[in-house]
Order: structure tokens, then sequence, then C-alpha cells
């Protein structure tokens, strides 16, 4: 409770009328304003006895003089309402009292949540006004919520701080890809042409080579014209005997190295990507009205890098990373309608990682690894010692792909109007303005010779 001491501003009528002062009935009354919380109580302390006491509305004050000079004054309810009180000596006095909610809690509830911010509750009646700036948007609408328990209804009159030169991070990357094929190929076809008779053996692994175009008749044919479509590697032909034999024997070997080095600058919590390939097109089959038509739609395939930056309090750097490396796989392509579509050999990795400025971490281990083996020989003939490997074929093939991902974020201040602007950097001045004491006498001279003369 609360105990307030006042002087009594009202003339006696016994001395007005002394004085000849005859009083007016329309006259206004000076009256003291206070304010209070609901649920709580003060204590006035009055200069002269008390004779009574009267309140405009008991629902939202309640007064009672506790002794001669002391009155006990409760806030029963939200509002406002006029208190009169008259002294034994005919004294009067009016207090305007407005009742208003306890913000204390919720003022103490946001300055703890938000220290930073400046926040500033206020009341009317059952409403409160949430008044000052805030940092952001998601600040004003926490702040707004823990005010919504409070009162039946939240005014928001807050205000935005003016955001000031945003800061950018920089993400240099390095990707470095290393693929290495190796192949092994074995097979040999054998044809022979006894008479006129064409006879062959091959595994169906390679082509294999035909004869044609002979000429002649009977049982002794003047020539024979012999059409090789495929001779493999190694090819053998007795004419005596009219017997060859084509060999392929191949070993490959290639190693492929891709290295790319993008820069990326986004804004704080801003998404960005990156990609380093291609498209490839996939015929789609429309429905409806368009019924039985084929569109080509494009779908991308390469390298591909998605991050998102956020700097932290610690100004540290919180980055979510999502790596994607995906080839054309012919191997496993489906064939609709004459069209070839090739499968999709993808490798993805998300991560969340948080790291200092200037600091660097490695995404490895997006590693394939890819064996084929294919072997086919002919029946019997085949599996005869010694002899059986002219009748067999042989393809290996194995490749290994290897993915190291180096990632470097920096933190960026965008120039201002009056910084000087970044040029690139040449080797050697560029379009240099020439001072005519640097020009050879001799171009001038010509110069002079082949411009024609004024008359």
């Amino acid at each position: 409770m609360t105990a307030i001491s006042l002087k009594s501003l009202v003339v006696p009528a016994a001395l007005a009328a002394v004085l000849g002062f005859s009083p007016a009935p329309c006259l206004a009354q000076s009256a003291e304003d206070l304010r209070m919380t609901v649920g709580k109580s003060i204590v006035i302390d009055y200069p002269s006895d008390i004779r009574q006491i009267s309140t405009s509305n008991p629902d939202i004050i309640d007064a009672s003089p506790v002794t001669t000079r002391e009155i006990l004054m409760h806030g029963k309810g939200l509002g406002s309402a006029t208190m009169v009180v008259w002294s034994k000596a005919g004294e009067r006095m009016f207090y305007n009292v407005t009742v208003e909610l306890n913000l204390d809690p919720l003022r103490r509830l946001l300055h703890d949540t938000f220290p930073n911010e400046q926040l500033i509750a206020a009341s009317s009646r059952d409403s409160i006004s949430l008044n000052g700036t805030v940092s952001s948007k998601d600040v004003g609408d926490r702040a707004l919520a823990l005010a919504g328990n409070f009162g039946k209804t939240v005014v928001n009159n807050l205000q935005l701080t003016p955001a000031g030169v945003e800061r950018q991070i920089l993400l240099r990357v390095k990707f470095a890809e290393l693929d290495r094929i190796r192949e092994q190929q074995f097979g040999v076809n054998l044809m022979g042409m006894p008479g006129l008779t064409n006879i062959g053996t091959t595994t169906q692994a390679f082509s294999p080579p035909t004869l044609s175009g002979v000429q002649g008749a009977g049982p002794s044919p003047t020539s024979n014209q012999l059409s090789i479509t495929q001779a493999l590697n190694i090819f053998a032909l007795n004419t005596k005997l009219n017997l060859g034999a084509f060999i392929k024997a191949l070993q490959q070997e290639s190693v492929l190295q891709i290295l790319a080095e993008p820069n990326l600058v986004t804004s704080n919590g801003r998404e960005a990507n990156f990609l380093v390939g291609g498209e490839f097109p996939v015929p789609v089959l429309q429905g409806g009205a368009n019924s039985g038509a084929v569109t080509v739609q494009f779908r991308e395939f390469g390298i591909r890098l998605t991050f998102t930056p956020l700097i932290t309090v610690n100004n540290t750097i919180k980055l979510y990373i999502k790596q994607e490396v995906s080839t054309t796989d012919f191997t496993n392509a489906v064939q609709i309608n004459g069209f070839t579509i090739p499968a999709l050999s993808t490798r993805r990795a998300e991560t969340n990682v948080e790291l200092s400025e200037g600091q660097s971490f490695v995404v490895a281990g997006l590693v394939d690894n890819r064996e084929q083996e294919s072997f086919a020989k002919i029946p019997v003939l085949g599996s005869l010692p010694i002899f059986g490997q002219l009748f067999k074929t042989r393809d290996e093939k194995k490749s290994r792909t290897e993915l190291v991902m180096l990632v470097t974020p920096e933190i960026t201040m965008p120039l201002n109007a009056s910084d000087s602007q970044p040029q690139p950097y040449f080797p050697k001045d560029f379009l240099v303005r020439l001072d005519p004491k640097d020009i050879p006498k001799e171009t001038v001279a010509k110069t002079q010779k082949a411009s024609p003369k004024k008359k």
C-alpha cells in the first residue's frame, strides 16, 4: 500500500459567505488525478477529519476510512472512477482515479527476454500497447506473443531498427576430381573359305568379318574378292588355304583430372548454389488435349554445391552444405520409341559445420569404384586346352572416380561509394595513351607521307 499526503484546495463555504462571494452553480471544480493498478491498494492521508466518502463506480474502486484522516482505496476493476471526500468542516475534495493493468511482470519479462531491445509496455483498460524499436521482425513477434498473456488485446506499435550494411559471406571452393579408367579386351574371330563355302567362328563379343563378292563360277573360280568389315587389331590371311584369323587385344588406361575453383558471395542467411556440368534432353509424353505429343525437358547433371551461411553472435560462421556429383550412365539407359534416355549416377552428401573466418574444411569420401567384366566362349571348342583360348572373348573395365572438396568461408563487407573500385589485373598497362615524344620518327614520317596535303 502507498500513503499519499494532500492539502485541501477547497475554500470553506462559511468563509465565502463572510467575504460576500456567492457560489456559481456551473463552476468547474478542481480534482486530483490518481493512477493505480488493479489488485493493489493505497492509503491517502487527508488533511482534516473525514465525514463522508462517495465513489462513482464501486466495481472499479473501493474506498473506506481507516481512521479520521486516512482513506484506504482498493483497485477492483479496470477503468476510471471519481471519489469525493467531505470533511467535518464542510470541505470536499475530488479524486479522478484510473485503475490500470499491472504491467510490472510484463516489463520485467520483456527486459529479461530481450535485454538489448527498447520495449515500452503501456495499458488502457484491458488493452496493452507495445512501443519502441526492435532489431528484427522475429523479435517483435515474440514480444507480442509474450504480451498476449497479460491482456485481451495487444496493439503493435513496434518499429524495426533501420538496417545497416549487412555483412556478406564469401565462400572459396575448390573441387578436385580424378578419374582413372583401365580397360582390357581380348578376342579372336576365325574365318575360312574352303571351296566356295564361307565358314567362321565368333563369340558375338565383337562384330565378325564377312566375305562377299566372289567372282567366277565352277569348281575353280578365276578370282575371289574378299571384303573385311572389321579387322580388329591383328589380321592374318593365307590365300592358299583360304583361312584367316582376326585378333583383338587392347589395353587402355586413361586419367582425367578436373579442377574447379568457384567463388560464391551471398548475404547472411541467404542460400547460394553452384553447378558445373550440363543438361541432357529427356522426352516427355503429354496427356490431355495434346495426348500422344512428345516434348523435351532437360535434366541437370554435374557437380552441384548448395550452401546457406549464418553468422553467429560469436562471430563464427555456421554452414549448411549440400554437395552432389551426378554423371550420365548409359549402361542403365532406357530406350523408348527410339530415344535413349541415360540414367544418372549420383553421389550426394549433406552436412552442417561451424568454423571461424578463414578456416577450411575438406569434404572427401565421394569415391566411385566400378568393375565390369564380360566373358564369352564357344561351347566345346572354348574348353579345349591351349587352343581353347582362340574361341574365348574377355572384356574387363575398371574405373575409379575420386572427388575432394575444400571449402573456406570469409566474411566480407560491401564497398562504399567513396571506396576505390577493384580493377582486373593486367601484366602490362592496358590502352595506355601514347605521348608524341614516344612515337618513333619513322612512323611519323610514313604517316605524313600517306596523308594527302591540303591545298
